[in-house]
């Protein structure tokens, strides 16, 4: 079992496979999809790439005739059902929106270069795919836990969960190191119903047991105020305030059961000096570096 970054990305001073200075902190170990998956499953927002859609007529200024089927790049929070599909909130008044609700297809980058001297030896994820509105409760659930600021406004009658249904992937993995992945090659887990169907009581226990903050130990080895807020197929998620974490597992699970077991070994005892075993690595969350004084924030 490891930790994994929220944003899969060393520091500056960081020192890539091949020797190279501020490199991806990723390991040399997982696959091409393991990467992808991981980068994914760690980052919790996403540029989104819509095609503008037609204009409805003369007075739509908000599409202009001249503008219809140039890329519309966005900003989304996301979240990541059971089985690794992209979940966005959007709103029907939003142009992303309305241009997938005209043509489905869409594109999300995932950015792992967070915190790099040099951005392009990171870590970057191109997913293709199509997205259609979701009902379900579970995927409003998953992304709210993920994301519970959206609470706020999810209610709202012109807000619901899209799914993206992932068709293929662009991996660069750092400098010489690109794969074009197929949604097979890609190789989400498959359904877990019995961890699915768990999640909430599982997440409620460990909280109610610190799981959170001993799993996320900060450099000083210690770090309150973290909660888990989702157990899937290959890990963890972690929130404190506005900063994620990711711990993942070296192997999937397919229970609540084993997912117990699998935590409970990367835990730390119950005073939170640290994780137990030979998994030492702290976890870098989300727009943070590490530093004296523990996490230190870098994005919002």
């Amino acid at each position: 079992m490891s930790f994994s970054n929220a944003l899969p990305a060393s520091s500056p001073s960081g020192t890539a496979s091949d020797g190279r200075e501020g490199a991806t902190s990723l390991p040399a170990g997982p696959s091409p999809a393991e990467r992808a998956r991981r980068l994914m499953r760690a980052c919790d927002r996403a540029a989104l790439a819509t095609a503008q859609r037609t204009a409805d007529g003369p007075a739509d200024v908000d599409s202009p005739a001249d503008a219809a089927g140039w890329p519309y790049p966005s900003l989304v929070l996301v979240a990541l059902d059971q089985d690794g599909s992209p979940l966005l909130l959007l709103s029907t008044l939003a142009d992303h929106t309305r241009n997938l609700l005209a043509d489905d297809r869409v594109g999300l980058l995932f950015d792992g270069t967070a915190g790099l001297e040099r951005p392009l030896t990171g870590a970057r994820l191109s997913v293709l795919g199509r997205a259609t509105r979701s009902d379900d409760p579970a995927h409003r659930a998953r992304y709210l836990r993920r994301h519970p600021d959206a609470a706020l406004y999810a209610g709202f009658a012109d807000f619901a969960i899209y799914r993206v249904s992932v068709e293929r992937a662009h991996l660069v993995a750092g400098f010489g190191r690109i794969h074009w992945l197929s949604a097979a090659e890609l190789d989400f887990p498959g359904a877990a119903p019995a961890l699915a169907a768990a999640e909430a009581d599982l997440i409620g226990r460990l909280n109610a047991e610190g799981y959170g903050s001993r799993l996320a130990p900060s450099a000083n080895g210690a770090a309150d105020g973290w909660s888990v807020t989702g157990v899937d197929p290959e890990g963890c998620d972690l929130r404190r305030g506005g900063y994620v974490a990711r711990v993942d597992f070296e192997q999937r699970i397919q229970d609540p059961e084993s997912a117990k077991l699998a935590l409970h070994l990367l835990a730390g005892p119950q005073d939170g000096s640290g994780p137990t075993g030979d998994a030492t690595s702290g976890i870098a969350t989300a727009g943070e570096t590490e530093g004296p004084d523990g996490p230190r924030h870098q994005g919002r």
